[in-house]
């Protein structure tokens, strides 16, 4: 499993503007295949800063997911802000437990 976690800052003005975006990306990310979660969260104590988290099932459906038309979307989104502060690490887990 391929897990994704990471933030994005952007203008705290752009929230409302970039939502439907948001929910568009989310929503189409999380009906491909090889998605087993997809979310973004406004960070409660620091506005603008947007809290990534994903997991894929293998390396190959993330690479898929960089090749679909609602990254490309979301990411010209994202390009018309003008430069963005982010930070995203993927993680190979090799396995999991409930705490």
């Amino acid at each position: 499993m391929i897990v994704i976690v990471g933030t994005v800052r952007i203008d705290p003005n752009m929230i409302e503007v970039l939502r439907p975006a948001m929910a568009a990306m989310v929503a189409a990310s999380r009906a491909e295949p090889g998605c087993i979660d997809y979310a973004y969260a406004h960070d409660l104590l620091e506005p603008g800063l947007i809290r990534v988290s994903e997991a894929w099932t293998t390396n190959e459906a993330l690479a898929a997911h960089f090749t679909t038309q609602h990254m490309a979307t979301w990411r010209q989104a994202l390009t018309a802000l003008g430069p963005l502060n982010r930070h995203l690490t993927a993680y190979e887990v090799q396995s999991k437990r409930a705490i």
